[in-house]
């Protein structure tokens, strides 16, 4: 296997067609992205044998060098194995090693948020660099083009007219608002520059959206669990949390929304319907459009949080719940921190029908984020090669969310529960029931560990024995370790 494949890369190397080379990769990475598909949705299942070079090249009609490509490709991913004479098999950890967690449906209840203590005693616990990041919202800042965009930087300051530095502090960059416009037609959505508003990362966006529709004490539907910053944010705007329960892979009960929305004024609901945090979950297509045709019927604003978009693994981006929105119902939130940029806070909001409310809110704050790093994110996203580096972000992550599953699998107790998210960088595990995750943090912190504990993630603090695991960081063996030991901490209780 290694010596076709130096073959194969040799004859790629030596192609005298720059175009001819440049399409081949395409086929590939397309091909294996169709291979890949087939391996999430169960259609080839662990174990199973692939389709061989000849029978993918005759039936798929392409060459067998692109077969080999996308062979060599979904190994690099973790998905594939090559075994002596005999072919690739999909991978026995690209299923899920574990069952999937059971959140459980109940009512819906109004509920006081006083989550900031705990969320800021655990979030200073995980400080220190030397840990071993599992508990880390970020992923690794290796990841990222740090030296491209400072060229880009450099470029956008030393040619910025120096009127622009004010004239661009109240609409935002014009090339990067026509960047993030583009960016949505090509995933479907028509949305005029208008609309959009750039903002201090998205954390301000969701705290704009939020401020616009709601006065204190109102109602607001949030995930369960939810993202503790968000709880973080109705405690300090001093607003009710009515929790709605996730599903693993789909999402929000609809059928629980629906009740809260029939017997209680809520006054808006914030969700994220991609990769949601910490859950990973994806809404359907069909369920997104319900979500909005159910809030439209009501006439409650959504705050669409799409900060993970960029980050999915699947062969097509998901649609937003903004692509079905026709009356401006929905504000759709996103940010470069996740995908290329975190030190820029550089984010954004498609405002809707509250657009100029949320852009007059913010001149009354923040006024603008920073023109050169708007500038520079403006430049890149013209000239560095966004999408390149997606693709290479993207495969590194689905690599390493294999090695953490597999991990895993190896080290936590059988009845250990896992999410198994379709893209971003996030694991929730359910742990036994006698597994106390703010226990175990205090634990893994004395050994170097950190991670997130479950009831940061909860307005009434549930999710006791269940924590998110970070694998946005190179695998290697410090991250083994360090499950090993994990392992060996959650067996202690």
């Amino acid at each position: 296997m290694a010596l076709a494949r130096e073959i194969v890369n040799k004859f790629l190397d030596s192609d005298p067609s720059p175009s001819l080379s440049q399409d081949r990769m395409k086929r590939y990475e397309k091909f294996a992205d169709e291979i890949a598909e087939l391996i999430r949705t169960g259609v080839l299942a662990p174990g199973e044998r692939v389709p061989s070079v000849r029978h993918a090249s005759r039936t798929y009609g392409v060459s067998p060098s692109t077969v080999f490509q996308a062979y060599y490709l979904l190994e690099d991913r973790g998905l594939i194995q090559a075994r002596a004479r005999s072919g690739y098999f999909v991978r026995e950890h690209a299923k899920r090693p574990l069952h999937e967690p059971d959140i459980g449906t109940r009512a819906a209840e109004t509920t006081d948020v006083g989550v900031s203590e705990l969320v800021f005693s655990v979030l200073a616990s995980l400080r220190d660099p030397e840990t071993v990041p599992f508990g880390s919202a970020f992923p690794s800042p290796e990841l990222f083009p740090m030296a491209r965009l400072a060229r880009s930087m450099a470029q956008s300051v030393r040619d910025m007219p120096a009127r622009e530095v004010i004239a661009e502090m109240t609409a935002g960059n014009p090339d990067l608002r026509r960047q993030i416009a583009l960016r949505y037609m090509v995933s479907g959505v028509m949305l005029p520059m208008e609309e959009l508003v750039i903002t201090s990362g998205a954390m301000e966006a969701l705290n704009l959206c939020l401020q616009v529709v709601t006065t204190p004490g109102d109602l607001v539907a949030i995930e369960s669990p939810a993202f503790y910053a968000t709880l973080q944010v109705l405690e300090r705007l001093k607003l009710k949390a009515v929790e709605i329960p996730v599903h693993p892979r789909e999402g929000i009960d609809l059928d629980v929304l629906t009740d809260s929305l029939a017997r209680l004024p809520i006054k808006a609901c914030w969700f994220m319907s991609s990769l949601q945090n910490p859950l990973g979950a994806s809404m359907g297509t069909e369920k997104k459009q319900a979500l909005y045709a159910l809030l439209q019927q009501h006439q409650v604003p959504l705050i669409e949080d799409d900060v993970y978009a960029e980050l999915y693994f699947t062969k097509d981006p998901p649609k937003p719940v903004k692509s079905f929105d026709r009356d401006g119902l929905v504000m759709h939130c996103g940010s470069f921190s996740k995908s290329l940029a975190p030190g820029y806070r550089i984010g954004w909001v498609a405002g809707g029908r509250f657009a100029e409310q949320i852009s007059r809110l913010k001149l009354m704050t923040t006024i603008s984020p920073s023109v050169p790093a708007q500038a520079a994110i403006a430049d890149y996203l013209q000239h560095g090669g966004y999408d390149r580096h997606l693709r290479k972000l993207r495969h590194a992550l689905e690599m390493q969310q294999a090695a953490m599953l597999a991990s895993a699998a190896r080290h936590f107790p059988a009845s250990t529960r896992v999410t198994r998210p379709s893209g971003g960088y996030f694991l929730w595990f359910e742990f036994p029931e006698q597994v106390d995750s703010l226990q175990l943090l205090q634990l893994a912190l004395a050994q170097g560990i950190s991670l997130a504990p479950g009831p940061i993630f909860s307005a009434t603090q549930r999710f006791r024995n269940c924590a998110r695991l970070n694998h946005g960081h190179p695998w290697d063996a410090r991250s083994e370790r360090a499950m090993e030991l994990l392992g060996r901490m959650i067996r202690s209780f």
